[in-house]
């Protein structure tokens, strides 16, 4: 029986990983990517727009760089060499990363599928039927669980933000997680209303806690940015998520684990 489980999740899982990082790269990755130019310095939303120059300046300038341009060119020769390795190294780094991400969306999304077939087994066995309907529900469960609801103490954030002490955000995100599994399981398979009414503490709970917060908000990265990246990541893990749940129903009820 483990085996079977093992296998559906591992299926599942790694199905879903493939998934994630997908969209990772389609979504999210130009955003991190950009997050990274403001935490360095590379890029900074204090900066001042350029004054409007008239036309005879601009015309100046514009012969200015042409010159500019000329002597680079005649320059380029002498440096091909160094430029290409220069690039050779950069695309070996990026495929460096890009694997890395690769490995990292499957083997999270892998223990997540382990997490949920465990469940699966725990409810069948108090008389549960586990299908992809069901399963779509279990996954948008691990979406809330995991993602959604610690996300309102702590929204997915950009390199270069503002945040409190690691430690602590780390130690509330774990607890947040812990209580709304139980929350959402109470709420799920609870037989009375004071289960049901246990489980709704218990999804507030970590939200009247609070979560740690950053002494003071002055970031590096626009405000803007990080918006649309917090949405791309919930939004990415809304869809990885109900696809897991669907996937690991199907293999559940095709091959039942007996």
């Amino acid at each position: 029986m483990f085996m079977k489980m093992l296998s559906g999740a591992m299926i599942a899982g790694g199905a879903a990983g493939l998934l994630a990082a997908s969209l990772h790269f389609a979504l999210l990755q130009d955003k991190l990517l950009l997050g990274e130019q403001y935490e360095s310095g590379e890029l900074s939303h204090f900066a001042m727009p350029a004054p409007t120059q008239d036309h005879g300046h601009a015309i100046a300038t514009g012969a200015h760089e042409v010159t500019a341009h000329s002597h680079d060119t005649a320059e380029g020769d002498a440096e091909d060499g160094h430029s290409h390795s220069h690039a050779s190294s950069e695309e070996g780094s990026d495929i460096t990363r890009n694997l890395y991400t690769v490995a990292f969306n499957v083997l999270i999304y892998v223990a997540y599928a382990i997490l949920m077939t465990a469940g699966f087994a725990v409810a069948t066995t108090n008389g549960r039927r586990i299908g992809p309907s069901e399963g779509v529900l279990w996954g948008l469960a691990g979406f809330a669980a995991f993602q959604m609801l610690p996300a309102l103490g702590l929204p997915p954030e950009l390199p270069g933000s503002s945040a409190a002490d690691i430690s602590d955000r780390q130690t509330w995100w774990w607890a947040a997680v812990v209580a709304s599994t139980s929350g959402l399981g109470l709420l799920a398979y609870g037989r009375s209303i004071a289960t049901a009414v246990l489980g709704l503490v218990l999804l507030a709970l970590p939200h009247l806690i609070g979560a740690p917060e950053a002494d003071g908000y002055a970031g590096l990265v626009p405000p803007e940015l990080s918006a649309a990246f917090a949405a791309r990541v919930l939004g990415v893990g809304l869809i990885v998520w109900t696809f897991l749940g669907w996937l690991a129903g199907k293999l559940w009820a095709d091959e039942p684990f007996k």
